[in-house]
């Protein structure tokens, strides 16, 4: 039963079979080619017998492997290798069929190669997961051919893998250099002018081109005889809470990806920065309710909370109550923070019966909301309207995109800093925030 079960016809035999048939037909106006039909009949036959004995004398002659990671990266391209050894004593031909987790919704992967006596081959293939959560690998199937091509002979590997797919931790690594490097620029992140002198005392050092000439320390230089120039730091150990928004206006995808999961990639990356900063990190999602809060901690192995805190969010399908939200904060984080607020608001009417709240949450702590640019409507925006129908549509795509920069004045209109991003530029836009208010001492 094993045997038939792993037993597949190769396409090419239907082509040597299709040769036979015509012989026989043929034979009807040509007797000679009947003849000539039966030797190729008997041919296929004894080759099929051979391919079987070459294919199945050996039990375990070919062995692959699929190496998964313990985690993947949400919304990143995760790679999948897999080994494949060939033990036969001749060339063959290998078909890789993976049944990959039922989340990608994806039936038709193959993957086709050849190898030579006691060969290794490694390749990988990339997935884009774009949903947080438990992801289960099926069999690895192998299909054997030899250079015949008659039967193909079947293997299974490794079923049922699971991989967690945690937030973002490829983007966390890759804007990991923040925190140690001042090439901002180099990542399309712009360069803040310190001002001021808010900022601790570090070190007086030599003058360097470009240093500000208001850190001159006079009493140094004229010790030494040349320019001396104090250094500052930012300040250290200051409380920072990123805030996430669980509600349904957070369901809307971009991309295949929630805004909430971009959110939360990017509070995580972020975290990351400020905790390699030596500020404090904290984290508070809400809805209808407080789902989770993490007080706000300098530790470095913190991070590891925040991402299981992070992987168990989800999109509740309530609208969101920041009355909530503003008592939690007015009782947990006492101490002056930077809040921020992942949110978004789709009409400015919608905003304006939460700023009481975003007002008072800004009189004690500095408060940034970060809002969602529609980038499904750039594609309205930027085509020709022919018709009265694109016109109807045109018009109003320019007034949901003016009402987000409308939010933005009010929210600047009552003191409160605002970030509008496109959800794929979020990360980048709130790291870039982070430092303009740290560099300028708004803390």
């Amino acid at each position: 039963m094993n045997f038939l079960k792993s037993l597949y016809i190769h396409s090419q035999l239907y082509i040597y079979i299709a040769m036979a048939s015509v012989c026989f037909l043929l034979s009807f106006w040509l007797p000679v080619l009947y003849a000539v039909a039966w030797i190729v009949t008997i041919i296929i036959a004894v080759l099929l017998l051979i391919d079987i004995l070459l294919l199945y004398q050996p039990k375990n002659a070919v062995h692959v492997r699929r190496i998964l990671p313990d985690k993947f990266s949400n919304s990143d391209n995760n790679p999948v290798p897999i080994t494949i050894t060939n033990k036969y004593g001749f060339k063959t031909y290998i078909d890789v069929i993976d049944e990959l987790p039922v989340q990608f919704q994806k039936r038709d992967f193959l993957y086709q190669t050849s190898l030579s006596p006691n060969q290794n081959h490694d390749f990988e293939y990339l997935v884009r997961p774009v949903d947080r959560g438990e992801y289960y690998f099926g069999h690895l199937n192998i299909f054997v051919s030899s250079i015949l091509k008659i039967v193909k002979r079947k293997y299974k590997f490794q079923n049922q893998q699971m991989v967690m797919v945690y937030p973002s931790i490829i983007q966390m690594q890759k804007y990991d250099f923040l925190a140690i490097s001042n090439s901002l620029t180099e990542f399309g992140l712009k360069k803040i002018r310190r001002i001021g002198n808010t900022s601790e005392f570090e070190q007086i050092k030599d003058y360097i081109p470009g240093d500000d000439f208001r850190t001159v320390n006079w009493k140094a230089t004229a010790k030494r005889g040349q320019l001396m120039v104090n250094q500052y730091q930012d300040e250290k150990s200051q409380p920072i809470y990123s805030i996430i928004d669980t509600g349904r206006i957070m369901k809307m995808p971009f991309n295949g990806l929630k805004l909430l999961d971009y959110a939360i990639n990017s509070t995580l990356a972020f975290s990351n920065v400020a905790l390699k900063k030596h500020d404090k990190v904290g984290m508070i999602s809400f809805s209808k309710k407080i789902e989770s809060f993490l007080p706000a901690i300098q530790k470095i192995t913190y991070l590891n909370r925040i991402l299981e805190n992070l992987y168990n969010i989800d999109t509740q399908f309530n609208d969101s109550d920041f009355g909530l939200l503003y008592a939690q904060l007015k009782r947990k984080v006492t101490h002056r923070s930077l809040l921020l607020l992942y949110t978004n608001f789709e009409h400015i009417s919608a905003l304006k019966r939460q700023m009481p709240y975003l007002q008072a949450i800004s009189k004690k702590h500095m408060l940034v909301v970060v809002l969602f640019e529609n980038t499904e409507l750039d594609i309205i925006l930027k085509e020709n309207a022919e018709d009265l129908q694109s016109i109807y549509h045109k018009t109003i795509a320019e007034k949901f995109a003016f009402e987000k920069r409308l939010m933005v004045k009010e929210l600047q209109k009552h003191g409160i800093q605002s970030i509008l991003t496109a959800p794929e530029n979020l990360t980048i836009n709130t790291i870039n925030k982070y430092l303009e208010i740290k560099a300028r001492g708004l803390l």
